[in-house]
């Protein structure tokens, strides 16, 4: 099993970008789907303003990347061009860089709700076990710029004939509101459950204690 270490990128990590471009593009192809097409331009920005995910072998070669995007006036925010290189596929490494992203993501933008098109089921899997949920489209950013790219997308007249309500993709979101209404749900419930138990367990030692006096009582008599 290979060992990696992934991290928050840097500017010393900027020199891969065309490399990370060419792998996204090859691997859009090779699935019949599309990612968001960027320019390496673009992906070293996102690099030098801390929001790209970097993985590389403990030899020092890249292993996979992910960045973040901001859409809607920072409302929403997206884990985008999850890509890990084909000799390192399958050893989980794809799960530790979106796991990174998802951190990262709510440290930055901790009010965000976060989501994601896909049609990858290992990403939707990923997702699921990270909070993310299943939605419509009309839950999404109706920021055009994010739409836009989906331009380059082999699937973009199906979701354009659809007016943006419905593609190939699956839309999931994770909602931070939510997933604390959530939790703290599941922490009143816990305590009523808890106050249940105590009563219960007071109800029993009453019982057993009344019943430990009446054996008393008989064994005097």
């Amino acid at each position: 099993m290979t060992q990696f270490s992934v991290r928050v990128a840097t500017a010393a990590d900027v020199p891969f970008v065309e490399t990370i471009c060419q792998q996204i593009e090859e691997s859009a192809l090779k699935r019949g789907t599309g990612i968001a097409k960027r320019s390496p331009e673009y992906i070293a920005k996102k690099m030098l303003e801390n929001k790209a995910i970097v993985a590389f072998t403990k030899s020092g070669d890249w292993a996979g990347f992910c960045y973040i995007e901001t859409w809607s006036h920072g409302k929403f925010a997206a884990n985008s061009g999850l890509i890990v290189h084909p000799d390192f596929r399958k050893e989980g490494l794809a799960k530790r860089i979106k796991e990174k992203a998802f951190d990262h993501s709510r440290k930055m933008f901790p009010n965000a709700k976060l989501f994601g098109l896909t049609t990858s089921l290992p990403v939707m899997k990923i997702n699921s076990d990270l909070g993310y949920e299943p939605v419509v489209y009309s839950e999404l950013t109706e920021d055009e710029d994010f739409w836009k790219g989906c331009a380059s997308c082999v699937n973009y007249s199906i979701l354009m004939s659809k007016n943006k309500t419905n593609c190939i993709c699956t839309a999931m979101l994770f909602d931070p509101k939510e997933q604390s209404e959530k939790r703290w749900n599941f922490i009143k419930k816990s305590k009523v459950y808890e106050r249940l138990v105590r009563l219960k367990r007071a109800a029993f030692l009453k019982f057993t204690g009344k019943k430990a006096a009446e054996q008393v009582s008989l064994q005097r008599a």
